[in-house]
């Protein structure tokens, strides 16, 4: 399976969908808010939501929502990234509810090469998430260095950094047949 790209591999225009969805829990929405310390009752307090607000139920926090969508991204997107650059713009279209299931995808919009270093460019994308009806709820732009694949064979090619299991009392190597 792969886990990110480097900067050959994107293509102006592609779109990638991502894959699996994921259901947002309660518990996830509120373990969210408590540990970012967000402790608006609109997420938090059943009651309140049902009473003083237009949706007459608890919204799954936004930032939730969005790092739900960056996450997904990751394995078409930034799995390679040296380094996420710029999020230009992030809207919360539509509110997302305790049970929905988030999908997203991920749109090329543009990619240049670094001006500065001749191993990496910069790969400019959208991506939308919506739920379980199609309905849109978050779209966001960013801007991620990615590397060139002269970086990734400098580096130990596709899974930098990846240690060779060492024989030892336990295992005593690869079987051979």
């Amino acid at each position: 399976m792969q886990f990110g790209r480097s900067y050959e591999e994107f293509e102006v225009g592609a779109t990638y969908k991502h894959w699996p969805g994921k259901t947002v829990t309660e518990y996830d929405d509120h373990l969210f808010c408590l540990l970012t310390m967000n402790h608006h009752p609109l997420h938090l307090d059943t009651h309140y939501a049902e009473e003083t607000t237009q949706f007459g139920k608890n919204v799954v926090v936004g930032n939730y929502v969005y790092s739900i969508l960056l996450g997904m991204s990751v394995p078409d997107i930034s799995g390679k990234a040296i380094a996420n650059l710029e999020i230009e713009s992030l809207r919360h279209v539509a509110p997302t509810f305790h049970g929905d299931t988030l999908y997203g995808e991920t749109t090329v919009l543009d990619k240049r090469e670094s001006t500065s270093k001749d191993d990496r460019g910069v790969v400019h994308v959208e991506t939308i998430g919506y739920n379980q009806d199609g309905k849109v709820v978050c779209i966001f732009r960013r801007k991620v260095m990615v590397p060139k694949q002269s970086y990734l064979d400098a580096r130990g090619g596709e899974q930098p950094g990846r240690p060779v299991p060492q024989p030892d009392k336990n295992w005593s190597g690869p079987a051979t047949s």
